[in-house]
């Protein structure tokens, strides 16, 4: 992977809007490329078949939670 010096003035930009923080070009270029291969370990684009699945867990999970809601078995946090 490769950062071109347009992705790093910008990738500082955003860290120091987002965080407060200047990072130096070195620095910027290092962290976005961790963040890179981060993302490119965690997204994975499903199937149909996975998204279908995960929409019927919902439905069949859901009356479940609301049940245990309802008893207090689970708290909310409070943010």
């Amino acid at each position: 992977m490769v950062l071109s010096g347009e992705d790093i003035l910008k990738f500082q930009a955003l860290y120091k809007s987002e965080l407060g923080i200047e990072i130096s070009k070195e620095d910027a270029y290092e962290k976005g490329i961790k963040l890179l291969g981060l993302m490119s370990a965690v997204y994975k684009p499903m199937t149909e078949k996975e998204y279908q699945l995960i929409q019927k867990h919902r439905k069949d999970t859901l009356p479940l939670l609301k049940e245990k809601l309802q008893k207090n078995e689970i708290t909310r946090k409070k943010i």
